[in-house]
């Protein structure tokens, strides 16, 4: 049973209720009719009765909750809870109602942060910042988080490297440029969102284009205090670096460059030392490996609100809309 299978499996013993906002997109509708159909969550959308009726035309999606932002009598609700968490940034209660009348990304953040959904997914035609803007704004960060951050899950057919051609990749959709400490935060929690996932014990390996030392430079030495941080903040996980692709993830490779490392050769979470190298390494292995790409999937934010690539696929948004269910159930 593959990756996105368990997930599925998972979800299904624990029925969550995800927010679709995207009624604009057909893919939402598609995407909706097949996780109805395969149980995996309870799904909401959010737009007219007439809008949902034409753009899913065709698609069995009866068992989904149509929510009309213009309609519903929780809108006075909503409108009162959003001014009183955004007064303080000029927030008006006429603001709010305009605001959640015409921008349903920002109203589905609204249903999650009132419990009548318990996450959301979109991001198939907005921007990262679009979908994650209401969710920093209304949700936060959950406790302890240092910060929020993105990752794929990388699914490698035929792969006998990491947890049987499972990667976690991290952060290859939201952290521009971290510095040694945020590399270190990142490090920290896609280990865990990595093992909650996938369910295997998480071996993260700090990606450079050194291997111990091997090369000089401002960008290794930055990796090279992130590794060292993530270890002191970390001491029960497996984290080690400055390594290259090859030896962290090939055991021969990863037994020749870095022979006293217990990370190097079994990496199963490459922490990327910029989005540059994340974002191109994900699609590298999307386009060219034909790898299965979940994400980005967000981590460190309340509760859970997942973006999505706009090149994805119906079948991708399955996929995400499980994940999403997943970290929900985690966080009961």
């Amino acid at each position: 049973m593959g990756f996105i299978d368990v997930i599925k499996e998972r979800a299904k013993q624990n029925i969550k209720t995800i927010v679709l906002p995207e009624t604009e997109d057909r893919r939402t509708y598609e995407a909706a009719a097949q996780t109805l159909k395969e149980g995996t969550a309870k799904i909401i959308l959010v737009g007219s009765e007439e809008v949902v009726k034409k753009n899913s035309e065709g698609l069995d999606i009866s068992g989904a909750t149509v929510i009309d932002p213009a309609k519903t009598d929780k809108l006075d609700g909503y409108v009162d809870l959003l001014f009183k968490l955004r007064e303080k940034k000029g927030m008006t209660p006429e603001k709010a109602r305009e605001l959640l009348l015409t921008d349903y990304l920002t109203f589905g953040v609204m249903m999650v942060k009132a419990g009548d959904a318990d996450g959301m997914v979109s991001g198939a035609c907005h921007s990262t910042a679009d979908t994650l803007r209401p969710c920093l704004q209304i949700l936060k960060t959950a406790p302890g988080t240092k910060l929020v951050s993105a990752f794929f899950v990388i699914v490698v057919p035929n792969c006998e490297y990491g947890a049987d051609g499972t990667f976690v990749f991290a952060d290859s959709g939201l952290v521009q440029n971290p510095n040694p400490e945020e590399l270190a935060a990142i490090a920290g929690t896609s280990a865990k969102s990595f093992e909650l996932l996938v369910g295997k014990e998480a071996y993260v390996a700090m990606l450079s284009h050194s291997t111990v030392g091997s090369a000089k430079h401002a960008d290794v030495d930055k990796v090279v205090e992130a590794t060292k941080l993530a270890k002191e903040q970390y001491p029960e996980l497996n984290i080690d670096g400055e390594l290259q692709f090859d030896a962290a993830v090939v055991p021969s490779v990863g037994a020749s460059k870095a022979p006293n490392s217990k990370v190097a050769g079994k990496a199963n979470v490459l922490i990327f030392p910029d989005l540059d190298a994340g974002n191109i390494g994900y699609k590298i292995a999307q386009r060219l490996a034909k790898a299965e790409a979940y994400g980005p999937i967000t981590q460190g934010i309340a509760k859970p609100v997942n973006d999505l690539s706009r090149g994805c696929s119906a079948e991708d948004i399955v996929g995400v809309i499980a994940i999403t269910a997943v970290q929900a159930a985690a966080q009961n």
